[in-house]
C-alpha cells in the first residue's frame, strides 16, 4: 500500500516584528496534526534575533526551531513541548526548493506576520526570494493564502497592494489581537492573532474562547 502524499502548509516567516505570532502558529499547525513546511526570510532572522535572542541559523534550523516554539510570547524559555517530527525546512534563497513549484504538492500558505516590504513583493510578482516565491505559486495555483500583515499605520501604496492580494484571492488578515476572549497574559493575545490566522486556514484549534453571544462571557 502507497504511504499518503505529504500535503504540508508552507509557513513564511518575513522580516516585520511579530515572531510570537509565527511561534504560535507554527505550535498551533503542529498541535493540529499538520505537515509544515517553514521559509524564514533573512530580513526576518535579524528581527527573530532582536525579538528572541536566538540566532537562526539554516544549518542548525531543527534546534533553533525547537529553542524559539518553546519560548513563551513573555520571554520564558522552555514554556513550550513542541514535536517538530513534522516540520520541513527550506533555505530562503533556495528558488529550486519544493515550494518554488506549482507541482509541489501544498494546502497553502500563511505569512506570519507580513511585512510591508513582503505584501509589495508578493503583489507585484517579484519572487526575490523563496518566500515571494511560494506566495506567488499559492496564488497562481488558487490555494488558500493567508498575509497576516503587521504594520501600523499602513500608507496608501501598501494599502493598495493588499487590496490588490485580496482581488487576488488572498486573505489579508491584520494582526490585532481581539480582547473579548478575556485575555490575561501576552499569549492570550498572542494566540488569539494565531487563531484567527488558523480559522482562515480551516485549522481547527482551541487558541482562544470563541464568541457566543454573551456580553460579559470573557
Amino acid at each position: 500500500m502507497s504511504q499518503q502524499q505529504r500535503m504540508p502548509w508552507i509557513v513564511g516567516v518575513s522580516g516585520a516584528s511579530g515572531t510570537p505570532f509565527a511561534a504560535a502558529v507554527l505550535r498551533g499547525l503542529l498541535a493540529a496534526g499538520e505537515s509544515v513546511d517553514l521559509v524564514v526570510s533573512r530580513a526576518s532572522r535579524l528581527t527573530l534575533l532582536d525579538e528572541t535572542g536566538i540566532a537562526y541559523r539554516d544549518a542548525h534550523w531543527r534546534e533553533d526551531l525547537a529553542a524559539w516554539l518553546a519560548r513563551g510570547a513573555d520571554g520564558k524559555p522552555e514554556t513550550f513541548d513542541v514535536d517538530l517530527s513534522g516540520v520541513r525546512h527550506w533555505a530562503a534563497g533556495d528558488l529550486a526548493a519544493g515550494p518554488s513549484s506549482g507541482s509541489y504538492p501544498a494546502k497553502g500558505m500563511l505569512i506570519v506576520p507580513a511585512s510591508t516590504a513582503c505584501v509589495a513583493g508578493v503583489a507585484l510578482g517579484l519572487s526575490k526570494d523563496l518566500l515571494q516565491r511560494a506566495a506567488s505559486v499559492t496564488l497562481k495555483e488558487r490555494r488558500r493564502l493567508v498575509v497576516a500583515v503587521r504594520e501600523t499605520p499602513l500608507s496608501g501604496q501598501t494599502l493598495k497592494q493588499l487590496v490588490a492580494l485580496d482581488e487576488a484571492g488572498a486573505v489579508v488578515l491584520p494582526a490585532s489581537p481581539g480582547f473579548y476572549a478575556g485575555a490575561t497574559h501576552i499569549q492570550d493575545l498572542v494566540d488569539f492573532v494565531a487563531g484567527r490566522v488558523l480559522d482562515a486556514a480551516g485549522v481547527p484549534h482551541r487558541l482562544y474562547r470563541r464568541w457566543e453571544g454573551e456580553l460579559g462571557g470573557g
